[in-house]
């Protein structure tokens, strides 16, 4: 599926800037927990109130972290594949 930076890259193509809310929902509950730390999840997505007063640049390192976590738990095939079959209207874009 390629590397961490590939898929960063691939979901900033074409303005694209984050999962539209309910699918970034469905790829942080497909995120694993961290038993090493003990962390519970994953930074949260920016959604919800969040959704309407976060910039577009925050909403895209947070989709970067989650990547980046995926990655750092085993689950970035999964990740890749899920981001990378998104359609188009999946996605917000910049301007929008």
């Amino acid at each position: 599926m390629g590397s961490v930076e590939t898929l960063i890259a691939y979901c900033q193509e074409n303005g694209r800037v984050c999962p539209q809310p309910q699918k970034w929902l469905n790829l942080w509950e497909m995120l694993p927990k961290d038993v090493e730390t003990g962390a519970s999840q994953a930074p949260l997505p920016l959604i919800l109130a969040a959704w309407h007063e976060t910039p577009a640049m925050l909403k895209m390192l947070r989709l970067a972290d989650h990547i980046r976590w995926a990655e750092k738990h085993g689950s970035l095939p999964a990740v890749a594949a899920f981001l990378r079959n998104l359609g188009e209207d999946d996605w917000h874009h910049v301007g929008e």
